[in-house]
């Protein structure tokens, strides 16, 4: 049988086995895609719905290389992997999407950053720091303290307010980045496949916990002008086709007072701030990725009613076997679609689940929304 680049005879394997992962198999079974997972944690939220889950360290070159060796592409779902051995199996014919040399650039926030000032995308000013802030301080305090690489769902990040702060921030290699003063944290998904076709999902707004530093609430569309969304748009398109990168980018955005975009960070795989298409898109961010990596006609973007998603996170204090206390009375909600994300224990702010809510407004929308955040609660047994 000859291969196509879709369906059960292609095979495509996947490193990391996260619920990124998860919602990715959920979208692959629509079209009778079989993914092959490989993840260092054998309870990975992967592990028991992949056609095949492989345990193995992302980082490990002859991990990756072993796995990728009998594979036609591969993707990631995570950025944090060992690239080097993509590399050697691309020059063996395996398609990687998105290409390595991507994942190398963005995993460093500062050759992303440089990134951004070389190719006169808007972002926030900074300075690179090998140890500590700089003997003269060019922006001043609060100033943001962002390790260049390995920080993750609100860490690896600092706002420092005063010189004092140092001592306990971060002592690896960072850039230190002025503090913008915006109005909205907005985030815009892009895809591209290999044609060079391209389309956004509309804008999300963005609600942050300030303790966790965890995206809390996300609402879309989002409450901005019809300018500022294409401004967004064309932004997030200007960025994938400078990378001239295939799959799926993430790009967050700062909105300030006096309607300026500054891009905040990107990242190459479906994200977080994605989820709700699943219910609220006529195509979701999962079912685009695999589009957009096996070169298939980008899906249709369009929202077909309005939408929040609530970050489901482990209360603080709680810390052992996972218990969701409320989740029976939010399904009895209209519009309320909880994904939990088969994670067997829960710790403080550990993200172990989202819930979408539709409606035909926003003020619907974020209604149900707020019921939800005070109904549901992510504890441990006892």
């Amino acid at each position: 049988m000859t291969k196509t680049w879709y369906g059960r005879e292609l095979q495509i394997g996947v490193l990391g086995g996260g619920q990124l992962g998860r919602m990715l198999i959920q979208a692959a079974n629509s079209l009778d895609i079989q993914l092959h997972m490989l993840d260092p944690d054998p309870a990975a939220p992967c592990a028991q719905i992949a056609y095949s889950f492989q345990v193995g360290q992302l980082t490990d070159y002859d991990t990756v290389l072993a796995f990728g060796q009998n594979k036609d592409l591969l993707t990631v779902e995570i950025e944090n992997v060992n690239t080097d051995a993509l590399r050697a199996l691309e020059k063996q014919g395996v398609k990687v999407f998105p290409q390595p040399h991507i994942l190398e650039l963005i995993r460093d926030k500062g050759t992303q950053k440089q990134f951004y000032l070389d190719n006169g995308i808007p972002t926030a000013p900074f300075v690179f720091c090998e140890s500590a802030l700089p003997s003269e301080n060019p922006f001043g305090f609060p100033v943001v303290h962002k390790l260049r690489t390995g920080g993750y769902d609100g860490k690896g990040v600092n706002i420092i307010h005063e010189a004092s702060q140092l001592n306990t921030s971060f002592t690896e290699p960072s850039i230190f980045e002025a503090c913008i003063p915006f109005t909205k944290e907005l985030s815009v998904i892009v895809a591209r496949n290999e044609a060079g076709q391209t389309t956004c999902f509309p804008l999300v707004e963005c609600e942050f916990n300030p303790e966790a530093n965890l995206v809390e609430f996300l609402f879309s569309p989002a409450a901005v002008s019809s300018e500022i969304e294409a401004q967004a748009q064309a932004i997030a398109i200007d960025i994938i086709k400078k990378l001239d990168m295939v799959g799926l980018l993430a790009v967050e955005l700062f909105l300030t007072a006096d309607g300026t975009l500054l891009v905040n960070e990107i990242a190459p795989r479906p994200h977080n701030s994605g989820h709700h298409t699943i219910e609220i898109a006529r195509c979701s961010q999962f079912e685009q990725h695999l589009r957009a990596i096996l070169n298939l006609p980008l899906g249709d973007t369009q929202l077909h009613s309005a939408g929040a998603m609530l970050n489901l996170v482990g209360e603080k204090g709680h810390e052992g076997p996972v218990l969701y206390q409320g989740l029976e009375a939010i399904l009895a909600l209209p519009g309320v679609h909880p994904h939990l994300y088969g994670k067997s224990h829960t710790k403080p702010f550990r993200k172990m689940g989202h819930v979408t809510i539709s409606a035909n407004d926003m003020e619907a929308v974020r209604n149900t929304a707020q019921k939800v955040k005070e109904t549901i609660k992510v504890l441990s047994k006892k």
